[in-house]
């Protein structure tokens, strides 16, 4: 877990994350993940489902080396913490984005990934209500509207799904950053091992409107 990697179903092998925020990256990113993948005979290139690129099936005495030359921070894909900020285009590429995903979904991996919890948190940002970043279901999710950014809560879709709950609507980016650092704050503060949606069934959501001050 200190590197960054997990033990696959063989029990031997290893799969890594390096950390693409959103999963941007340029093509010299993807050369180099490549070429370091190919070098240490992995497995697979797997694209998973939170928009990261793993590198799949490599040796645990490979690990350093594999770091240093791709240069590339791990992805927090581990521990009781924010494991990943997904984003989708948004107004930056997408012709239905309402709101700046990417500059939103950049900021919040700038402040948040890897970020200490009681347990783990998954966090998506999509520009419109299409929501392509599953933001309903996610621990924390903001979704771009016509009007602003809506902030919803306490979605999951683990083994006991659970649909998101509204935090707060018609938002600035600025204001659902806000909210978001009150959100992160309590929460860390109030949960003891549990997911946020746990919690939320445990206080009610007044509750939680009340702690972060809305």
């Amino acid at each position: 877990m200190e590197k960054g990697a997990l033990v696959q179903r063989d029990g031997e092998t290893y799969a890594i994350v390096p950390h693409l925020p959103g999963g941007l990256c340029t093509p010299e990113n993807l050369r180099t993940i490549a070429d370091v993948a190919e070098k240490y005979n992995a497995a697979a290139l797997k694209i998973t489902s939170a928009a990261r690129l793993a590198i799949v099936g490599v040796q645990e005495q490979d690990l350093d080396n594999i770091w240093k030359e791709l240069g590339i921070s791990p992805g927090a894909a581990v521990g009781l913490c924010v494991r990943s900020i997904k984003f989708c285009p948004g107004t930056t590429f997408c012709r239905m984005g309402k709101q700046d995903a990417v500059g939103l979904g950049s900021k919040l991996d700038e402040l948040y990934h890897g970020y200490d919890l009681p347990s783990k948190m998954k966090i998506g940002v999509s520009g419109c209500p299409i929501c392509c970043a599953e933001s309903w279901v996610k621990d924390l999710g903001v979704i771009g509207t016509s009007k602003g950014w809506r902030v919803v809560v306490g979605g999951c879709a683990a083994s006991k799904p659970r649909i998101a709950e509204v935090l707060a609507e018609e938002l600035t980016m600025d204001d659902a950053l806000s909210v978001i650092e009150k959100l992160m704050c309590f929460y860390k503060g109030q949960a003891k091992s549990q997911r946020l949606g746990a919690l939320i069934d445990s206080i009610g959501m007044e509750a939680l409107k009340e702690g972060v001050g809305l």
